[in-house]
C-alpha cells in the first residue's frame, strides 16, 4: 500500500524538525482506525506472555529438572531483556520507522515462541525467552508513539484507554490463560498456541502497518548503547535479584549489578544530556522538561510497582496456602482482566470529556483500598474475599493508567513522542521488576522467620504475603498524593517557548 501523506511528513528522532501532529480535527481516517487496531492486537498477543511463567514455573521447573533458582531466569531474562531493548526504542522508531520496525519486532516475537514451544531442553527454552522479550519490548513504545502521532488531543483519551487494555488486561489474563493450558494440554502448548496468533498478526500487519513518518538516518551512538545496557540492565538484574537472594537463591550479590548499573546509568543520563544539545541522544531525556510528563511517570512507577507485585503474589498466595490447582488460580484473575477490559475505553472518554482529576484521585484509593484488602489475608482467608481485591484493586488499574499515560505523553512535545513512549517503558518495566522484588522480598523474610517460630508452612506463607501486602499498602499512600498534582495538557505541546514541556535552550 502506497501512503503519499506518510511520505510527506517530516521525520521524527534525532536531529529531526517537529514530527508530524495529530490529525486535525476529531475524525479518524479509517487507515489510521486500521492501523492502531492491528497494532493493538499485536500488542495484546506479545504483553501476554510476561506473565505466564507465573503459574507454569513450578510445572516447568519440574519437567526440565532444574532448581527453582534455575528456573527463575526464564522470568529473570525476560525482564533483563526488556529493561535493555526498552531505552533504545526511541531511537529505533525514529530511525527504522513503523512498519519496519513492526516486522522485526513481530518477527522476533514469533520465532522466540516457535522455538520455546519445540525447546528440547531449558538452555534453548530459555533463549527463546531473550528472543521473544526482544520482539515484547519494541511493540509497546511502537503503539503509544503511532497514537500519539495518529490521533487528535481531543481522542487521545479512549485511545489511550484501549492501550490500558494491553499493559493491564494482558498480564492479568496471563495466568489464567497458563493455568487452563497447563492443566489440560501441557507446558508446550502454552507457547504452542500462540504461534498461529503470532504468525496472522505478523502477516496482517505487513500488508496494513504502513509508515507514519519518514525514517531519520541518524548514526547511533557507540558509548551510549554499551551504556544503556549496562545502566539498566543492573538496575533490572539487580531488582530481579534482591527477590533471588531473600528466597535463599545463590549467586550473584545484589550489591554487584546496583553498583555498575549505577554508575553506568549515570553516564548514560550525562551522555544523553549532552548529545540532546545536537538532537542526537539515544534516549531524550528532554521529554523531563515537561512537569506534567514527570508528575505521570512518578505515579506510573508506583502504580505499576504495585501491580506485578499483586499479580506475582496473589497466584502464589492462593496455590500454596489455599491449595488451588493451576486452573482455579489462573480463573481467580479472570473477573478482573475482563472488568479492566471493559472500563478501558470508558475511562478513555471520561478523560476527552472531563480530563484526569475526575479519575486519578478515585482510581488510586481503589488501588489501595485493595492493598489494605490483601493485607488482611491469612491461611484461612475465603477465595471470595481474595477474588473481591483483586477485582477492585484492576478497577482501579483501569481508573488510573489511561489518565496517567494520556495526560503524560500529551504533555511533550510531538518531536519527542517515540522518547517520551520509551521512558514510559521503562518505566513501567523498572517499576514491574521493583514491586516484584519488594513483596517477594518482604514476603520471604517474613515467611521464614515465622517458620523457624514454629508456624506450619501454609501459615508462614501466609504471614509473609500478608506482610508484603501491607507494606504495599503503604506505599500506594504516595499514589494519592502524586496524582493530585496531575493535570490534562491545556494546548498541543508544539508550544511557544517557556511553556511546559517547550524546547531547552541548546
Amino acid at each position: 500500500m502506497t501512503d503519499t501523506r506518510a511520505e510527506a511528513l517530516p521525520a521524527t528522532g534525532p536531529a529531526a524538525g517537529p514530527a508530524a501532529g495529530p490529525v486535525p480535527g476529531s475524525r479518524l481516517e479509517r487507515r489510521d482506525v486500521v492501523l492502531i487496531g492491528v497494532l493493538l492486537v499485536a500488542t495484546f498477543v506479545v504483553i501476554l506472555n510476561e506473565t505466564v511463567m507465573s503459574v507454569a514455573l513450578p510445572v516447568l521447573q519440574t519437567e526440565l529438572g532444574v532448581d527453582p533458582s534455575v528456573g527463575q531466569w526464564l522470568t529473570t531474562a525476560f525482564l533483563l531483556t526488556m529493561g535493555v531493548v526498552i531505552p533504545l526504542t526511541g531511537y529505533l522508531i525514529s530511525r527504522l520507522g513503523t512498519r519496519t520496525l513492526f516486522g522485526v519486532a513481530m518477527s522476533l516475537f514469533t520465532a522466540g515462541t516457535t522455538l520455546a514451544a519445540l525447546a528440547p531442553g531449558f538452555g534453548v527454552l530459555l533463549t527463546a525467552r531473550v528472543v521473544q522479550a526482544t520482539g515484547t519490548a519494541i511493540m509497546l513504545p511502537l503503539l503509544m508513539t503511532t497514537i500519539m502521532t495518529l490521533v487528535p488531543p481531543a481522542r487521545r483519551g479512549v485511545m489511550m484507554g484501549n492501550i490500558s487494555i494491553v499493559i493491564s488486561v494482558a498480564p492479568a489474563l496471563g495466568p489464567t490463560l497458563s493455568g487452563v493450558v497447563l492443566e489440560h494440554l501441557g507446558w508446550r502448548w502454552v507457547f504452542g498456541l500462540v504461534v498461529p496468533v503470532a504468525v496472522a498478526a505478523l502477516v496482517l500487519g505487513l500488508r496494513l502497518v504502513r509508515p507514519v513518518a519518514a525514517p531519520h538516518a541518524a548514526p547511533v551512538d557507540l558509548v551510549s548503547v554499551p551504556l544503556a545496557v549496562l545502566g539498566f540492565g543492573g538496575l533490572v538484574y539487580g531488582l530481579v535479584s534482591l527477590g533471588h537472594a531473600a528466597e535463599g537463591a545463590h549467586g550473584l550479590s545484589p550489591a554487584v549489578p546496583f553498583a555498575v548499573g549505577g554508575v553506568a546509568l549515570a553516564a548514560f543520563v550525562a551522555r544523553q544530556l549532552l548529545l540532546a544539545r545536537t538532537d542526537r541522544a539515544l534516549l531524550d531525556l528532554r521529554v523531563f522538561a515537561s512537569r506534567q510528563f514527570t508528575v505521570a511517570m512518578v505515579a506510573m512507577l508506583v502504580a505499576m510497582a504495585a501491580m506485578m507485585g499483586t499479580f506475582i503474589l496473589v497466584p502464589y498466595y492462593a496455590q500454596t496456602v489455599l491449595g488451588m490447582g493451576p486452573t482455579a488460580t489462573g480463573l481467580l484473575t479472570l473477573p478482573g482482566g475482563i472488568l479492566m477490559g471493559l472500563a478501558g475505553p470508558l475511562v478513555g472518554r471520561v478523560y476527552d470529556a472531563r480530563g484526569p482529576r475526575l479519575l486519578l484521585l478515585p482510581g488510586a484509593a481503589l488501588i489501595s483500598a485493595a492493598l489494605w484488602m490483601l493485607a488482611t489475608v491469612g491461611a484461612d482467608t475465603p477465595v471470595a474475599w481474595l477474588l473481591a481485591a483483586y477485582v477492585v484493586l484492576c478497577l482501579g488499574l483501569a481508573v488510573t493508567f489511561t489518565p496517567l499515560m494520556t495526560a503524560g505523553l500529551g504533555s511533550v512535545r510531538p518531536a519527542l513522542y517515540a522518547h517520551g513512549s520509551a521512558v514510559l517503558g521503562t518505566f513501567q518495566q523498572v517499576a514491574g521488576a521493583a514491586g516484584t522484588a519488594l513483596f517477594v522480598t518482604v514476603m520471604t523474610i517474613v515467611s521464614t522467620r515465622s517458620a523457624e517460630d514454629g508456624a506450619t508452612a501454609e501459615v508462614a506463607v501466609a504471614d509473609g504475603v500478608r506482610s508484603a501486602f501491607l507494606v504495599g499498602a503503604c506505599v500506594s499512600l504516595l499514589l494519592l498524593v502524586v496524582v493530585t498534582f496531575v493535570r490534562k495538557p491545556e494546548q498541543d505541546p508544539e508550544q511557544e517557548p517557556g511553556a511546559d514541556g517547550a524546547p531547552l535552550p541548546h
